[in-house]
């Protein structure tokens, strides 16, 4: 069940994008919003391997203080609005809405995602933007550090109406993709139309397609089967999204380990790498 979205934001350009995705999701299942701001130390903004007196240390560091609180008070400004913008409320005792709430936490945004996110159903996060080297560790966090089944948002794009309507399971059989079934079916129940999408051989001692249609009929989802073949599963499944024109892909990330994909390559990685559309993973 779907009552806790946690979105953690940063200056970097995509908190509308983030929390308009969170927003809708919200509003479909009447939950709560928290955003998290992580909030850079201080002491983080000095400039390093640079020798200061004391009293040069005490001032800059008075400004990096006075920077931060400028900044907080800036994106504070803007998340208001776009909780407004989006159909969030923050008044606690507003009934029949999506309940938004803004935190400040201080400390890497790894190390926040991995606090704020185990006790929350779902994790919003932007798409990785891997020549910036920004994202890869949020995600890594919210997957292994937190547990939590994550949506990610490509640069940008704003839902529609049509977000989460026809939504994609990718199916493999494998234990991350089982666990992305159990930890959607929220989503995809209140879906209007469902499609698996499979490719290639099941893996070993992993159920077939046709019993995951059989699980979704015990709960009261109607399921299609869509085949496709392509050397590349990543490729495939989102070129069969495009095809049939899902609004959301559901995945299972990472059979192999998160590092071994960093280096070597491997199906999640070039989804994220590729995707303009949400995905929505589990580990």
């Amino acid at each position: 069940m779907i009552k806790s979205i946690l979105v953690p934001v940063r200056g970097d350009g995509m908190v509308a994008t983030v929390l308009a995705h969170a927003a809708e999701l919200a509003k479909q299942h009447q939950a709560h919003v928290n955003v998290v701001h992580c909030r850079a130390q201080a002491k983080d903004l000095m400039p390093q391997g640079v020798p200061l007196s004391e009293f040069a240390r005490k001032v800059m560091l008075e400004q990096a203080t006075e920077l931060a609180n400028r900044q907080e008070n800036h994106l504070r400004g803007i998340l208001h609005r776009l909780a407004l913008d989006f159909g969030l409320s923050e008044d606690s005792n507003a009934e029949g809405t999506a309940l938004c709430t803004f935190t400040e936490e201080q400390g890497r945004m790894a190390d926040v995602v991995k606090h704020a996110g185990r006790l929350s159903d779902l994790i919003v996060l932007p798409k990785p933007q891997r020549e910036r080297n920004l994202g890869q560790s949020s995600l890594k966090a919210a997957l292994y550090g937190a547990g939590r089944p994550v949506l990610i948002c490509p640069g940008q794009l704003q839902p529609n109406e049509t977000f989460a309507q026809h939504v994609a399971v990718g199916w493999n059989g494998s234990l991350p993709a089982s666990r992305a079934v159990a930890n959607s079916l929220d989503v995809v129940q209140s879906a209007k139309r469902v499609s698996i999408l499979t490719g290639g051989k099941v893996q070993s001692h992993g159920p077939t397609v046709e019993e995951l249609v059989a699980y979704y009929a015990l709960r009261g989802v109607e399921a299609e089967i869509v085949r496709f073949e392509e050397s590349d599963p990543a490729t495939g499944l989102l070129k069969t999204c495009e095809s049939i024109g899902a609004s959301l892909l559901i995945i299972g990330a990472y059979s192999h380990s998160h590092e071994t994909e960093m280096l070597f390559g491997g199906n999640t990685e070039r989804l994220v790498d590729n995707t303009e559309m949400p995905i929505l993973m589990a580990h």
